[in-house]
Order: C-alpha cells, then sequence, then structure tokens
C-alpha cells in the first residue's frame, strides 16, 4: 500500500475533533449524563497520541506477513500481527505495524486485576472465544483475572472456594465465552418483571443478569453504536459522520465505554485523562479481518480485496448504502454489498486444484450473502416500523454497510433470538409485563428495551461488524450459534432460505474469509 499523502493525513487529524470540544460529549457532561475527567484534559492526551504522529512522518508500512501455504507452518505465524484461528490466519493492521502492549489497554487499572485486554484478545478478533477461556481456567484453575465474581461468574453469590466451584460458577463464561451483564429495569419503563426463572437464584428487577458476548475491540470507525443494546451511545451517530471524520458521537461513546468498563467490569475508579486517551486512541487505530485460508491461501491474492489493509481504507460514512434510503448522498441502496471476491468467481472452471476450488466457493458464498432471496417477517425494528408483515429482501438488506457487514445506521432488531422458544437450561427467563395492557412476554434478555424503557424495544440488539467472524465464535450477542453453520442454519430456518447443502457450505466459506 503507498505512503497516505499529506492530504490524507490531514484528513485522518478529524478523528479526534470529536476529543476537543464537539458536540456529543459536551452535550452529556452539560447534561449530567456521566461524570468523566475535563474534556480539554481527554482532547489534549488525545491530541498527542493520534494527531502529531498523523501529522509527523509515518513509518514504513508493515509487511504482509509471508507464511509458507501449508497449515503446518500457518500454525507458527512470525509476524506478531498475525494470530492461527480455526479456518486460517487473522491478522490487525496498524499505522505502526505494532501492537503497543505498554498502552493503557493492557495495564489492569483497576482493583480487580483485569485490564481492556482481559477480554478483549487479539488471538480471538479481540474478543473471547471458549477455547482460550477454558485454556486460561486450566492453566489459572479460575484464578486468571479474567474469572471475577462481579461479571465473569452466573452469578456473584455462587460458592468459589474451589477449583471445581470454580468450574460451575464460571459455566457459563466457559461454554459460551460470555460475560454477565447487570442492568436494572428503568423506573419509566412500559413493563414490569412479572417473574423470573433464574438457574443462578440471582437476578431481580433490580438487576437482571443478561448473558452478553464481549464486542471486539477493532475496526470501531464503522460502528453505529456502542454495546450490542447502545448504552454506551451518548447521541445518535447520524450523518455526514464518516470514518475518521467529524466522528464525535463515535469517540465520546468510546471515551464513556472505557470509562464506565474500567469502573464496572475492572471494579476501578474514574481512569484519567491520559488513561482514556490512551486506551480510545490504541482501539481506534485497530483494524482486523481474515488474511489467509487454509485452502483459498491468502485472501487477497488474483483482484480479491480481503485481508485488514483494504478494510483500513474501506469508504464509509453513517448511513452508507442504507436500506431505508437514509444515505446523505442521495444513492440509493444496492443489494450488492460484499465485493471481496468477484474476481475469483469461477476461479475452479479451468483449476481443480484444492486452492482454485476453494476461492470459487468463497465467491459463491459472497453472491449468495449478495442476492439469494429471502422474506423478511416477524423482525422487531423493521416489520413493525415499516408495517409491512413481509418484506423481500436479502442476507445485506440487514448488513448494508459495504465489504464491512453491519447496518450503517443504527438499526436494532429483534430477530427472536431471545424468545422463550429459543431457551437453553442455562439461561434466565423474565416474564415482562405491559403495564397500560398487561400483555406478557417472557425473554432471555430485554435488550435494548432496559435502556429506553420502551415496550417495542424488548428483544433488539444491533448486527456487529461481520470481519474477522472465523476468529471470534460463538455468534449472537449471547453465543447462541456455536459455528458458522449454525448461524447459517439459523438464519436458512428463520426466513426459509431453502439453501441447498453446498449453497450453506459456500456461505459459510464465505463467511470464514472476512
Amino acid at each position: 500500500m503507498k505512503r497516505p499523502t499529506r492530504g490524507k493525513r490531514l484528513a485522518l487529524v478529524a478523528v479526534v475533533s470529536g476529543c476537543l470540544g464537539l458536540a456529543g460529549y459536551a452535550m452529556a457532561r452539560s447534561n449530567g449524563l456521566f461524570g468523566l475527567p475535563s474534556l480539554p484534559d481527554i482532547g489534549r492526551a488525545l491530541f498527542a497520541r493520534v494527531v502529531a504522529p498523523l501529522i509527523s512522518t509515518p513509518s514504513s508500512s508493515p509487511r504482509m506477513v509471508s507464511t509458507p501455504a501449508n497449515p503446518a507452518a500457518k500454525s507458527h505465524p512470525q509476524d506478531p500481527m498475525t494470530t492461527r484461528d480455526d479456518s486460517g490466519l487473522l491478522r490487525t493492521y496498524t499505522r505502526s505495524g505494532t501492537i503497543n502492549h505498554e498502552n493503557a489497554f493492557f495495564q489492569p487499572i483497576g482493583t480487580n486485576g483485569r485490564s481492556c485486554g482481559t477480554c478483549h484478545r487479539q488471538d480471538a478478533g479481540w474478543s473471547l472465544t471458549p477455547r482460550e477461556v477454558r485454556a486460561r481456567f486450566e492453566a489459572t484453575g479460575g484464578m486468571d483475572p479474567l474469572f471475577r465474581k462481579n461479571d465473569g461468574s452466573n452469578a456473584p453469590t455462587l460458592d468459589m472456594s474451589t477449583v471445581d466451584a470454580r468450574r460451575h460458577a464460571y459455566s457459563m463464561l466457559l461454554d459460551r465465552a460470555v460475560i454477565r451483564v447487570g442492568i436494572g429495569i428503568p423506573a419509566t419503563a412500559e413493563f414490569t418483571l412479572a417473574d423470573v426463572d433464574d438457574p443462578y437464584h440471582y437476578a431481580s428487577a433490580n438487576e437482571l443478569s443478561l448473558f452478553r458476548r464481549p464486542l471486539p475491540s477493532t475496526n470501531l470507525s464503522f460502528l453505529t453504536g456502542i454495546m450490542w443494546d447502545g448504552r454506551e451511545t451518548i447521541t445518535p451517530f447520524l450523518p455526514p459522520m464518516h470514518a475518521g471524520q467529524a466522528n464525535a458521537a463515535l469517540v465520546s461513546a468510546l471515551i464513556k465505554q472505557a470509562s464506565d468498563a474500567t469502573i464496572g467490569h475492572a471494579e476501578g475508579l474514574d481512569p484519567t485523562p491520559d488513561q482514556l486517551a490512551d486506551i480510545v486512541a490504541f482501539e481506534s487505530g485497530l483494524t482486523t479481518a481474515q488474511v489467509s485460508d487454509d485452502e483459498a491461501e491468502f485472501l487477497n491474492d488474483d483482484d480479491a480485496i480481503g485481508g485488514p489493509r483494504t478494510l483500513a481504507i474501506q469508504r464509509f460514512h453513517v448511513g452508507i448504502n442504507d436500506t431505508l434510503g437514509g444515505d446523505p448522498t442521495g444513492s440509493l441502496f444496492d443489494p450488492d454489498t460484499m465485493a471481496l471476491f468477484p474476481a475469483w468467481r469461477g476461479a475452479d472452471s479451468h483449476d481443480q486444484s484444492r486452492r482454485a476450488r476453494a476461492r470459487a466457493s468463497i465467491a459463491r458464498g459472497e453472491a449468495l450473502f449478495n442476492d439469494h432471496p429471502l422474506t423478511i417477517t416477524g423482525v422487531g425494528g423493521l416489520n413493525d416500523a415499516l408495517a409491512k408483515p413481509s418484506i423481500p429482501g436479502t442476507c445485506t438488506t440487514c448488513h448494508d454497510s459495504p465489504n464491512v457487514g453491519n447496518h450503517s445506521v443504527a438499526l436494532p432488531l429483534n430477530l427472536g433470538l431471545t424468545d422463550a422458544s429459543r431457551r437453553t437450561p442455562d439461561m434466565p427467563l423474565y416474564t415482562l409485563r405491559n403495564t397500560s395492557s398487561g400483555e406478557t412476554v417472557q425473554t432471555t434478555d430485554p435488550g435494548l428495551a432496559l435502556v429506553t424503557g420502551k415496550w417495542k424495544d424488548i428483544g433488539r440488539f444491533k448486527g456487529p461488524v461481520l470481519r474477522g467472524l472465523a476468529a471470534r465464535p460463538p455468534y449472537f450477542h449471547n453465543g447462541f450459534a456455536a459455528t458458522l453453520k449454525d448461524v447459517v442454519d439459523f438464519y436458512d430456518t428463520r426466513f426459509a432460505m431453502h439453501l441447498t447443502a453446498l449453497e450453506k457450505r459456500d456461505m459459510v466459506a464465505f463467511l470464514r474469509s472476512l
């Protein structure tokens, strides 16, 4: 990749414009929504960490890892920016070509030994996986900082005095790599808690136990809301916010999230402006994607554009390619949202090698993701919002950000993942009653409704960025799907896609190449 021009580098300076006193953070502070160190202090600290390096001459571009094609060699990558997953190699790109482990992101600035890096691991796609969690448990007998009763355990009241007791107390973390989030029902909510069935005998209206996956702390410039339920989003991310420009709302939300995570998950005090600036600058500089597949090999070969280097310069703005016509440029929705591998279509027509067949499968899966028809029914936040019982669409109707895969505006949806019919015995079940109508609904997680207090928001969650999927199973907010095959099976059944066995394999091949 060519070194960015000075004009482009200066454009990136806008990344920190939100740290220097722009709308979202200032508005939140003036309204008393949260208490954080002063905005100028954080702005100055972020300027030193982000703006100054952008203006100065950058270091030479990091080399792309050059690892032999055979899987045995790939299991020991020589590049610290590259990690191994079940499909191949995942790579994180940073401007410096390094990961700075001296950053506050990796420092235990709370009281329980945790840092941001405790739950956001590079080799797990900057999230957690059950495999990685279990390895830490076995290595430490469940004493690693990840295993803390405040939110790592199924309930803070469980016995944790022995290894066996801890293995039971942390079973949800071990099995699903989920963290327990405790949130109460808002006093002004349109519903009350009528009943709770909690296998861990802890949850109440004051603190529902909600088991959620840690979202990746990478690819943050494409976000339109912070956290699964958006609770760290101070002000809406609205057009014309571009990636790296005019992003006051995003920076404000990341500052708030870093502070709240330190106070809550790490059981610490308010972080200092320098610590917050360190964390936000570090995670904002990460771009992560799958770079190599064991069978298809490098995902940026032969005119394909997989990998993190192209993702780092992917065009994006809030509302881009919005399904509902919200693109501020006036452009219409294009269902061919994913365009990483069209050059590989027909790769096996004259070449029957394993590599050619794998590349053709990935390309077919991408085409299915873009074009295979499905009928959207019963999706809260979409069918009800448009007053249409059925909506013709494709996967990209909801995953519309080009080559990224989340929705380009905040669009939390209820796919039915928290319905009582999908509840497993390890999940609490809550019966909520509408205070006006008396209607009841059962859910394992009210989602957005615990932020807004709105009945219609029960079970609604945002869709995550899809890049780097192969490195961070399980999937969905609660780890409902153990594998990408389970994800495809869910959507095939949920929306009657009628995918063939080959089409399912192709779709999985595409998703794991992201």
